[in-house]
């Protein structure tokens, strides 16, 4: 991903404005190490830090319009630019970016074209015609950004925190799937989906839909003019990725340029069940594999690194995090620049083990409501920060606007959790891929029980990261702990041990707000902890924590027949191949 940052009516054109909006912006080099922007229009300034995945040789930003009136500085990706290219034909585009249209739409259509975009997506857009900005920000808030206010009454609107957190008066999270206009002086929402309302779906499940809306999902995701992999652990929704994209890749124009042998990646402890179960999938799809090994140590020696760039004191997105970092780095190392990643199903689909307990329809589909809107805080802050520390893009196809149309639109009584008839965690996308004829994934794995990230990597991490929190936080640390942290107080050794870190990073009052906090169970809401009264005496966010549903027994045969699945796509087995991550040097084409 991209790094953004836009300084917007400072009342300061000066050289010294300039060369600090230059300071701040080389703070996300990270994110687009491969070239750096920046535009000044009187006291506007948009500046970019690019990291090239669609026209690495000329898409540089700032992006313009014909006549440069139009200004727009973007971090993104959007997957349907070349149709939107063709309803621009009367207009002349400089560059192969796919975010060019964004300055071509607002000629067109002014502020009102944001849904128009398919794709991931922060900007910030400058007329300069009228001196006017407007800056918006994608549906589920996969790609990071944040709006800040400066004393002199600037705008301020960075990727990341510690662009803007040093000369803002307040700043806080950039609303996921809303759009700032200086003409309408605030925010409003453009993203609006039937689910967001407080009814309850009623459309019968349809596996064949699901299937079809997610394989369309992968395949928009393949876009690219730079080598690309897939991120697999070997549960469910890495592993469906990894195989959609197997089946597909052949017919892409990323394969006539890279080859069509499929590299994956997996991170874990020595003997973690990630490792052997990314192993297997991976030799089932034939992709050329690339195994990370690390320890408890590598990863507490990284816990600072990993605060500073995701930003957070949440324990949850910490420990999850720390490995997603130290695999992103030795990705990039390999030539990577693109992974796709398999965020988002289990709060579209229910996923996560608390689900067991959720007491009727209603309240399941409210709670995975509730999920997709609170992304942008946790898994999608962690996919994408944790990658982009390294100059590497997470892509994640759950969270495909049209995908989640169709998941969310499906009557929620058909993902409840049901042993009983043989309906497990995420039940209606693992039937939805069962074919018989030609299977996607083995069995075993098709229906392999929910994993946490923190968890699969192998569970002496948490237990190592609690036990280093102990060394250093004291009894009497703790017992203090309200008098020193009044807002989001830890309760846990461990996340009073985040909580100092970042607040040495951030420590303003406006960084500590943009965490959330509240009680939670294995990544539940507050209130999903109320359905179970046991829970309120041992909430941790790991998904064993204490469930009683981790590694139960299920009979993963369905017991309600959704009809046969027609065989529709080549069954493809290379030979597999196996490669250490410690290799030299990766060779794309196969």
């Amino acid at each position: 991903m991209c790094g953004i940052l836009a300084v917007l009516g400072c009342s300061d054109d000066s050289q010294a404005k300039r060369v600090r909006v230059l300071e701040l912006s080389r703070r996300l080099r990270h994110r687009g190490p491969d070239w750096s922007g920046i535009y000044q229009h009187k006291d506007n300034y948009l500046a970019h830090q690019r990291l090239a995945i669609i026209d690495p040789a000329s898409g540089d930003q700032p992006l313009f319009n014909e006549d440069k009136a139009i200004v727009v500085t973007v971090n993104g990706e959007i997957y349907n630019h070349e149709e939107l290219r063709k309803r621009l034909s009367n207009h002349k585009f400089r560059t192969g970016s796919d975010c060019e249209v964004i300055a071509h739409l607002y000629e067109e259509h002014g502020e009102d074209f944001i849904d128009m975009l398919d794709g991931i997506f922060s900007f910030v857009l400058l007329d300069t015609r009228d001196n006017s900005f407007i800056a918006a920000r994608d549906a589920i808030g996969i790609t990071s950004l944040y709006i800040g206010w400066g004393l002199d009454g600037s705008v301020w609107i960075s990727s990341e925190m510690k662009g803007l957190n040093d000369d803002c008066e307040h700043f806080e999270f950039f609303p996921p799937g809303h759009l700032y206009s200086s003409k309408a002086g605030g925010f409003r929402r453009w993203y609006n989906p039937t689910w967001f309302a407080e009814g309850i779906p009623s459309t019968p499940y349809d596996p064949m839909a699901l299937r079809k809306a997610f394989e369309n999902s992968v395949i928009k995701r393949l876009m690219t003019d730079v080598p690309f992999g897939v991120l697999l652990s070997g549960g469910l929704d890495s592993s469906l990725v990894a195989a959609v994209t197997a089946r597909h890749l052949a017919g892409t124009k990323a394969a006539k340029q890279w080859g069509t042998q499929l590299h994956s990646f997996c991170i874990g402890l020595e003997g973690s069940p990630d490792l052997k179960a990314g192993r297997e999938v991976a030799e089932y799809l034939g992709t050329v594999h690339h195994e990370l090994h690390f320890t408890v140590q590598d990863g507490i020696d990284a816990i600072e690194d990993v605060i500073y760039h995701i930003e957070t004191y949440d324990v949850t997105t910490i420990r999850a995090s720390t490995p997603m970092f130290l695999m992103s780095r030795k990705i990039k190392a390999l030539g990577v620049k693109m992974v796709l990643s398999g965020e988002g199903s289990d709060e579209v689909f229910g996923g996560y083990l608390y689900f067991h307990k959720a007491p009727n329809k209603e309240e399941f589909h409210r709670e995975t409501c509730h999920k997709i809107k609170a992304l942008h805080q946790y898994d999608c802050l962690r996919a994408n920060k944790s990658t982009s520390a390294w100059g590497l893009e997470a892509r994640v196809p759950f969270l495909d606007k049209e995908f989640i149309n169709v998941a969310m639109d499906i009557d929620p009584e058909w993902k409840m959790i049901k042993p009983d008839l043989g309906r497990m965690e995420k039940w209606v996308l693992r039937k939805a891929f069962d074919d018989e004829e030609n299977p996607y994934l083995p069995k075993h794995i098709l229906y392999r029980q929910k994993e946490q990230f923190s968890d699969g990597v192998g569970y002496s991490w948490i237990d190592g990261l609690k036990a280093h929190a102990a060394d250093h936080v004291t009894d009497k640390m703790m017992r203090n702990a309200a008098h020193i942290f009044p807002h989001n107080t830890p309760t846990t050794r461990e996340a009073y041990y985040y909580r100092m870190i970042f607040e040495r990073f951030f420590p303003q009052n406006s960084a500590k707000l943009t965490v959330p906090g509240g009680p939670s169970v294995a990544c539940s809401t507050a209130k999903a902890v109320e359905w179970d009264s046991q829970w309120l005496n041992n909430l941790d966010p790991s998904g064993r924590a204490a469930l009683g549903v981790h590694a139960s027994a299920y009979d993963p045969s369905p017991a309600i027949p959704v009809g046969k699945i027609p065989n529709k796509i080549l069954n493809m087995q290379p030979t597999p191949l196996v490669v250490e991550m410690n290799a030299p040097e990766l060779a794309i084409r196969s």
